[in-house]
């Protein structure tokens, strides 16, 4: 398995593409103007505590206040709040919190008013971006994520991440970070601290003491409100979390971007920097010589294709997101329906995992896979399911499939979903929009073998300008089809069909129905 992560630059934006064996799995922006990062940390006034919501309104300089739930405070608020006055007031110099008196914990289920009042100043993190017309959502129980660990402080505590399986390695590592973990600050160790040793999680320890330093000496003459810790740009941020030996390439566009990810990569896996390459071609596209772009054409549409014909069919409502699973043209040629139910649930399963990663769906999602009889059947697709989206960085939880094969789902929302226009004009009707060309050239590509398996000769019949599409250049794509299933597609230009519209054809000229 190799890992690549694409870098592209704008003048607006920067768009971070991250490959899996060439497919991609995560797709991001990041904007110029973006001010509000998961992770940031602002110095900022209650505006008001409402009690009915038992929340308060947060200024943080966006144009909609920043929530902040009772739940999001944190145990250790007052403590916080007496050591932000001390430090605003230049009353305290000493940043280490190991001779900082802690207050007394705040009540697991007490009052808003209680606790916070109009004006007051608070240090507040972004855990949620702005979504639509909300604000961003934000809590006061700090946290400042490395590499290995994530430092928490007005806190004592030290928490093993739950991945880490080994109940040998887990005591090890509490040891560990018990030993050299400073007075007033919590400890949670990360998935990727596994087997490191003490120096390596001592040098992150100390980076993130000197961030937290860095940011306490700004508070004194900081703005309210205003940012006083910000978020590792999203390239370091992403390597930060997801990097590892698998990764066979960062490829980026842009000089000033590759020296800082040449840097930062050199803190994290020293040694690895020359994997970082510039791109220097003006004549291809970097998202094109990926063939990103055309994965992004086939992978955002309402309608997903995948291999042996099945496909994938995603929509948005109110409340959830629902996804249909389709065998397409398989449905009418199984010898045994309960195999290829649990074949395509397979390929969907999969598909349905990537999609989540990569459009960041967060929410209640809902598939509807192919109905299986067999109990033992809908175990494997639940363990396959929970396999593929085990990588998934955001929290999840998964059901297991019901008698009507619906299998629900929970995952973390903290960014805007990644939403993507893939349609284009119609060229028949000026007024209508129709998939991208490539999205249905994809469509027929993963149709095509289990059409091939099934019929001795076939032949599609095609608008002249997708047929030219097809037939054209060398290799052309029916060259390539050729290569890949050993029969040769004949082509047929049919002036009469609309600009997408397709059909397969047997020997004997009758339609090859999905």
């Amino acid at each position: 398995m190799n890992k690549e992560l694409i870098i592209r630059t704008s003048s607006e934006a920067v768009d971070f593409a991250l490959l899996k064996d060439g497919k991609l799995i995560e797709l991001h922006k990041e904007e110029e103007k973006s001010n509000f990062q998961v992770g940031d940390i602002f110095i900022a006034k209650i505006r008001k505590p409402v009690a009915g919501l038992n929340a308060a309104f947060v200024n943080v300089g966006f144009e909609k206040d920043a929530f902040l739930h009772y739940h999001d405070l944190g145990p250790n608020l007052a403590s916080q709040l007496k050591f932000i006055k001390l430090v605003s007031a230049g009353k305290l110099k000493d940043f280490s919190l190991k001779n900082f008196p802690f207050e007394p914990e705040i009540d697991k289920d007490g009052a808003i008013a209680d606790v916070l009042s109009a004006n007051q100043s608070i240090l507040v993190q972004v855990v949620k971006e702005p979504i639509s017309t909300k604000g961003p959502r934000i809590s006061s129980e700090l946290s400042l994520a490395g590499r290995y660990i994530v430092l928490v402080p007005f806190s004592d505590r030290v928490s093993i991440s739950q991945k880490i399986e080994s109940k040998e390695e887990k005591d090890r590592l509490k040891r560990l970070v018990q030993s050299i973990k400073p007075k007033g600050f919590g400890v949670i160790v990360r998935t990727v601290a596994e087997g490191k040793k003490v120096a390596e999680i001592d040098k992150d320890l100390q980076n993130l003491l000197d961030k937290w330093t860095a940011m306490c000496k700004r508070i004194p003459t900081a703005h309210h409100p205003s940012k006083v810790l910000g978020e590792l740009n999203r390239a370091s941020s992403i390597l930060r979390d997801v990097f590892n030996d698998t990764f066979s390439g960062i490829i980026t566009d842009d000089k000033e971007l590759l020296n800082e990810t040449k840097e930062y990569l050199q803190q994290i896996a020293p040694g690895k920097e020359s994997i970082v390459k510039l791109y220097h071609s003006k004549d291809v596209p970097l998202f094109e010589k990926y063939n990103i772009e055309r994965q992004i054409k086939t992978s955002f549409g309402k309608t997903v294709s995948m291999s042996k014909g099945a496909y994938l069919i995603i929509e948005h409502t109110e409340a959830m997101h629902v996804i249909d699973v389709n065998s397409g043209n398989r449905s009418n040629k199984a010898s045994n329906q309960e195999e290829t139910a649990l074949e395509v649930n397979l390929i969907a399963a999969a598909e349905v995992a990537r999609q989540l990663r990569l459009r960041d769906m967060g929410g209640i999602i809902v598939v509807d896979f192919i109905d299986m009889q067999n109990p033992d059947n809908r175990k494997v697709l639940y363990d396959f399911l929970k396999e593929e989206m085990s990588d998934d960085k955001a929290k999840h939880k998964i059901l297991p499939p019901s008698k009507f094969g619906l299998v629900q789902i929970t995952r973390q929302r903290v960014r805007p979903e990644v939403n993507i226009k893939t349609s284009e004009e119609d060229p028949n009707n000026e007024k209508g929009e129709i998939e991208a060309p490539v999205a249905i050239v994809e469509k027929i590509s993963s149709e095509l073998g289990s059409v091939i398996k099934e019929n001795k000769k076939v032949r599609l019949n095609v608008h002249p300008f997708i047929a030219a599409y097809l037939t054209k250049g060398f290799p052309s794509i029916r060259s390539k089809w050729f290569f890949e299933h050993k029969k040769w597609v004949k082509i047929i230009p049919r002036d009469a069909y609309t600009y997408l519209e397709y059909k397969f054809l047997d020997e004997n000229g009758n339609s090859i129905e999905d």
